[in-house]
């Protein structure tokens, strides 16, 4: 079987590195997450990625931090290279070949984000990691997601989460909560279900670019996923 997808972008939850730990990052995911992009890449699928920061530091309310919101924002971009660092060095230590590029410029780490550079380099089988978010304060790294998704003309954004999907409710809260297999932007609206922010969600729609939810930690679901298997969640329409 081929796959069904040839170029994907991969939003991971910054959480999702902490595994059981309180803050930080798992060497146990990063592990996981590397074998399982790694299957992927070697079926041909070109594999964009980007990542949150809040396991290290998440942008929070002024009147309790002290910290205004664009200098908590541009903090959160910074944890967004650490993450972006920490994948990049598990990547490598499967054999796959990476770049990290940021949005704001970190020459001694990171390449500067080029698109054109950046789509060539996963034309020639390269892992590209997105960090810095957008480069801009008030926005969140699923709106980098979506930015960079549209930019460098992915046929998917793959968000992978710790849940399986989206439920009609709170899956932990909410027993009663069925999985949709696929939904559309105007139901999610119509809804008032959380899948992404609504400044990269409104992107997705109006660039008809497809979401898919899914369960990230689970190892195989990923390959599942790009298989065109019923896994997860299909935002489209």
């Amino acid at each position: 079987m081929l796959p069904k997808y040839k170029r994907i972008l991969l939003k991971l939850s910054g959480e999702a590195l902490m595994g059981d730990a309180n803050y930080g990052i798992d060497p146990k995911v990063i592990a996981q997450y590397a074998y399982d992009i790694k299957a992927v890449t070697d079926l041909g699928v070109q594999v964009a990625i980007v990542i949150g920061g809040g396991n290290i530091y998440r942008g929070m309310n002024e009147v309790d931090t002290g910290i205004e919101r664009a200098q908590g924002d541009y903090m959160g971009m910074l944890a967004t290279v650490i993450n972006g660092m920490a994948m990049q060095s598990g990547l490598e230590k499967v054999g796959l070949y990476t770049r990290l590029q940021s949005a704001i410029k970190m020459e001694q780490i990171a390449e500067p984000y080029i698109r054109r550079r950046a789509i060539r380099h996963l034309e020639k089988g390269r892992v590209v990691i997105f960090g810095g978010g957008t480069g801009n304060p008030y926005f969140t790294t699923d709106t980098a997601a979506s930015l960079r998704a549209i930019e460098i003309q992915a046929d998917v954004i793959l968000k992978g989460t710790r849940v399986d999907g989206i439920y009609t409710a709170d899956p932990e809260k909410d027993k009663t909560a069925t999985r949709f297999e696929t939904i559309t932007f105007t139901e999610v609206y119509q809804k008032s279900l959380n899948v992404m922010d609504m400044t990269a969600f409104t992107l997705c729609q109006e660039n008809k670019l497809p979401i898919i939810v899914f369960d990230m930690n689970r190892q195989g679901n990923l390959l599942s996923v790009i298989m065109g298997k019923n896994v997860g969640t299909l935002v489209k329409g």
